[in-house]
């Protein structure tokens, strides 16, 4: 069967038999990609059956299924994820050849004139002239509305300035605000923690970004280029500009998965995962439930980086469930932090060492990945005493993060590239109409989700006081929670501010005749982390405890 070239790294087919999995290795194919749904037709190999053929010729393998007319943005952000994460060249098949066609132009979308998507793809055979409201950059905006000019315009659509978008709305309707964000999924990334350890459906960690922004608050579907704060304007990456009377800024951080030497290329592959992306999450739990005997390595790279509990507690988790399995025993388990202590809140130790001791994990302090080797199955660390190899049967991996490069290179970026802002108020240093928070922030709090909760309100607060020609008055303190995943269903909550100070926000006669360090309960239904992931997007600071307040 002819394979169709769409790029030099992909090409598409109708279903692919046995013969044509063998011809795609000759033909030097890396990676096979899945685009049916199993049991769609009778006959059809299922997934299961082809990625062992897959595997038989050596070739990675992704399963994206979609339905034919109904590709939604979960299913475009999966394609794209499983051809960002496998070896290429790539060949992706359906029935025909044309849904894996679509999804492509889908993920290329905004980066590639829509002209441009339909010409390839009619070249290989497809015609995809009716999807092009799709593939065109698109913005919405109420009738009438000037998407070039708002009262207020926040840069970045996750969970902090959505969240910022709300409590703003609850304060004032009458502002007009526009969110700038280029992607079309939303994602609750603490969860993923959970796909991880076999908890959640990673597909229930997304959402579709139109169906999470605040009634009444406008979307740009773009990109910011630069920013201009004495003009009280941001540049689009297509040359379009938008004014503002006020500007929040709350791009969280990049991964830098390329900052470990051979990480990029086998990262989802030979054991290598990672729960800090949705296409590797669900290979965590793939990984953990088939480990039987060898060595687990965990890693945790220098700070700052979202969410410093994840890397333990997807220790945790993959711990618990050999300890049920009666497997531990056969599995070495070491820990690489490149810090310097298991926890940066030494209230919280003590409890955690218990964990440690009870799972028998090997901590290594000071000890910072820099290499990986997939199909060696070995990883290079620098500690003390110089670089050291280890071999692995598994080895999850926490991605190094920095400030994305559109802020780093900004006039609003502080010298290590985050929106330097005064960590009280969380107004910018230089420009009084600017504010900045979320993991994009420069204050020096835990890089939580938890942290952008409360620091929504504050923000609000603030800007419409600069608004009205009033100094901000509104303060955060530093707060940030990490619930710790011990074990299957039960969580030590660590909740700190600024210097590791304990800020609980348990009520008293919770807490009462209980040290912080022993502060854990059940966690009685797992619908609670999407009660504050839905409060938190709606303004509502929700908790994880029988009561919430409204934050706004």
């Amino acid at each position: 069967m002819p394979f169709k070239a769409l790029t030099p790294s992909l090409s598409v087919s109708p279903q692919l038999s046995e013969a044509d999995v063998a011809q795609a290795a000759r033909d030097g194919f890396r990676a096979i990609i899945d685009n049916r749904p199993d049991g769609e037709e009778p006959g059809q190999p299922s997934a299961a059956e082809m990625q062992v053929l897959a595997a038989s010729h050596g070739m990675g393998f992704a399963h994206v299924p979609t339905v034919g007319g109904k590709i939604s943005d979960g299913d475009v952000a999966g394609m794209a994820d499983a051809l960002m994460r496998l070896d290429g060249p790539v060949l992706a098949y359906c029935r025909t050849g044309t849904r894996s066609t679509t999804l492509w132009a889908l993920t290329q979308a905004g980066a590639q004139p829509a002209e441009a998507l339909i010409a390839t793809a009619a070249g290989a055979g497809y015609d995809l002239s009716a999807l092009r409201p799709r593939l065109e950059p698109r913005m919405t905006a109420p009738t009438g509305a000037r998407p070039e000019r708002a009262d207020v315009v926040i840069v970045g659509g996750g969970s902090a300035g959505l969240a910022t978008a709300a409590s703003l709305l609850e304060r004032n309707r009458d502002l007009d605000i526009v969110v700038i964000e280029p992607r079309e999924t939303h994602d609750y990334q603490p969860g993923w923690t959970m796909v991880g350890g076999g908890v959640f459906d990673v597909k229930d960690t997304r959402r579709a970004e139109a169906s999470v922004i605040p009634a009444g608050v406008r979307w740009i579907k773009g990109a910011v280029a630069s920013f201009e704060p004495e003009r009280d304007q941001v540049t689009l990456e297509d040359g379009s500009t938008v004014g503002y009377r006020a500007l929040v800024v709350a791009p969280g951080n990049t991964l830098d998965w390329a900052a470990i030497d051979g990480l990029p290329e086998t990262l989802g592959l030979n054991g290598v995962t990672s729960n800090y992306s949705y296409g590797t999450a669900p290979y965590t739990w793939e990984l953990v439930q088939t480990l039987k005997g060898g060595t687990a390595l965990f890693t945790q790279p220098p700070m700052p980086i979202k969410c410093a509990g994840a890397p333990q507690k997807a220790m945790y988790l993959s711990c618990d469930h050999w300890l049920r399995s009666g497997v531990l025993k056969d599995i070495d388990v070491q820990f690489h932090n490149a810090g310097a202590v298991l926890f940066g809140v030494k209230e919280f130790v003590p409890p955690l060492m218990e964990y440690v001791g009870r799972y028998g994990i090997d901590l290594q302090f000071e000890s910072t990945l820099i290499a990986v080797n997939g199909p060696d199955r070995t990883a290079t660390f620098r500690e003390k005493a110089g670089e050291v190899t280890k071999a692995f049967d598994m080895i999850h991996v926490t991605p190094p993060q920095k400030a994305p490069a559109f802020v780093a290179r900004s006039p609003l970026a502080n010298a290590a590239g985050y929106v330097d802002v005064d960590q009280a108020s969380l107004q910018h240093v230089r420009h009084a109409n600017v504010f900045g928070l979320g993991d994009g922030g420069s204050t020096p709090n835990a890089k939580t989700m938890a942290a952008a909760r409360k620091q929504a309100p504050v923000v609000a607060e603030n800007l419409i006081a600069v608004l009205a020609g009033k100094a901000p008055t509104a303060v955060y303190d530093g707060y940030g929670s990490c619930p710790l995943t011990v074990e299957r269903g039960k969580i030590l909550l660590a909740e700190f501010g600024y210097g590791g100070k304990l800020l609980p926000s348990f009520p008293s006669w919770i807490i009462e005749g209980t040290k912080p360090q022993r502060l854990s309960w059940l966690l009685k239904s797992e619908a609670l982390p999407w009660i504050y992931w839905n409060g938190m997007l709606k303004g509502h600071e929700w908790m994880a405890q029988p009561q919430h307040r409204d934050a706004a």
